[in-house]
């Protein structure tokens, strides 16, 4: 676990998913074993629903596994948890994966579209859409004018690139 966490980027990366008190509870979480939220709670003194809602953000990106075991007399369930570090890096290559297939969209949709704006409201309009507005805003009834994103596309291509560049797609 101390060897994930060393790493800035993928300290960074589990910061925006658990946060500050999520990532507390990593630096705390025994190595071996299996441990109930309420065992983690006591032992690492975070708040208990802060330790649920990390461990369940992690299951959700396989990070974290649980085995369910019910108590014979109450019927109540319990979840045991362990850690699943061991993926850190197919997690991070899956979500990476998953912005790439997102920015290509939106490059296809900059590209295959000409777009107008009003200036007074910045509303922003398809060439299609122009059209049946007769190129007039219907916010405001001022007239659109043509918007490049030339910039936005440079944007989204450098930024494609630079993903494709660290999953070994280049």
């Amino acid at each position: 676990m101390d060897e994930v966490l060393e790493n800035p980027s993928i300290k960074a990366y589990l910061f925006r998913l658990i946060g500050e008190e999520g990532i507390n509870l990593l630096e705390k979480f025994p190595k071996d074993g299996e441990w109930s939220d309420e065992q983690l709670a006591a032992q690492t003194g975070i708040n208990l629903n802060s330790v649920r809602h990390s461990l369940y953000t992690l299951y959700e990106k396989r990070l974290a596994e649980y085995r369910r075991i019910k108590n014979s007399e109450t019927g109540w369930l319990t979840y045991l948890w362990h850690l699943r570090m061991d993926l850190i890096y197919d997690v991070i290559r899956d979500d990476l994966e998953a912005i790439l297939e997102k920015l290509e969209a939106r490059e296809r949709y900059e590209e295959e579209n000409d777009f107008y704006i009003c200036k007074a409201c910045g509303m922003l309009y398809t060439f299609n859409q122009a059209i049946d507005f007769e190129f007039i805003c219907p916010s405001c009834d001022q007239q659109l004018e043509h918007f490049d994103n030339e910039i936005l596309l440079r944007a989204l291509k450098k930024r494609i690139e630079s993903i494709k560049e660290t999953l070994g797609h280049a």
